[in-house]
């Protein structure tokens, strides 16, 4: 067996074992609408995760996912309740700005060689914060467009569906499975390297893809993720005051 896929093997073990082990106790998680009522309600973490996993692959790491989530969340609720916006121009404003924030904290750690927790420890701090300025409290979005947005499910056998969110989490795992084992993967790289100045005499472009990661986690990690949920992760974040 090919020793790459023993963590994969090993997480699939302990999916199925601990998913029968909560079928014998609850047989009605088998159904199909549990298991679409858990995608639905998990898929922005699931999204998150995607990003987060090339910033792991790489070496670093990030901490503001969390408040940054909120803090998109919010923003959404508060701009399409005191605006006349669409939510579709929300949603790419969001993308931007999410994508913006990560890529400058990348940019952040490379020229200036700082280490990625200081870096993104502050942008957590600064993500709380900007949530806080703009409300503290659960922000109701009664756009038609949201209802509309509902209405896209496929049925699954047995009364299941898989909803749009849902369906978004499954074709983003899809291509992100497969680039960290390409052979020219960066990020994996960068980590067998083990340090930027060895990675850049692989030919690895370190400034580059530094920025690429932590903008590729904001954008699909923070903003993707939940751009569909803000009036769920506004009232999470009001009702516990912090990601």
């Amino acid at each position: 067996m090919n020793q790459k896929y023993l963590p994969l093997i090993a997480t699939i073990v302990i999916f199925v074992v601990s998913y029968m082990a909560c079928a014998a106790q609850y047989p009605n998680i088998l159904s199909t609408r549990v298991i679409g009522n858990l995608l639905t309600d998990n898929a922005f973490l699931g999204i998150a995760a995607v990003g987060m996993t090339f910033v792991i692959l790489s070496g670093g790491i990030d901490l503001s996912i969390g408040s940054v989530i909120a803090f998109t969340g919010i923003f959404l609720a508060v701009l399409l309740e005191n605006t006349g916006i669409h939510p579709l121009t929300a949603f790419v404003l969001v993308l931007v700005i999410t994508t913006l924030f990560g890529a400058i904290m990348g940019a952040i750690i490379h020229y200036l060689e700082m280490p990625a927790f200081i870096v993104t420890l502050a942008g957590m701090f600064l993500a709380r914060g900007m949530a806080f300025v703009l409300s503290i409290d659960s922000v109701p979005i009664k756009h038609p467009f949201y209802a509309t947005m509902k209405t896209f499910y496929y049925k699954l056998p047995g009364g299941g569906r898989i909803t749009l969110i849902g369906g978004l989490m499954l074709l983003s795992s899809q291509p992100a499975s497969s680039l960290p084992n390409a052979p020219a993967s960066a990020p994996m790289s960068m980590r067998s390297a083990a340090a930027a100045q060895t990675s850049a005499l692989m030919g690895v472009p370190v400034g580059r893809t530094t920025i690429m990661i932590y903008g590729l986690s904001g954008f699909s990690g923070r903003a993707f993720g939940n751009r569909l949920f803000p009036i769920h992760i506004s009232r999470l974040f009001a009702r516990h005051r912090g990601c």
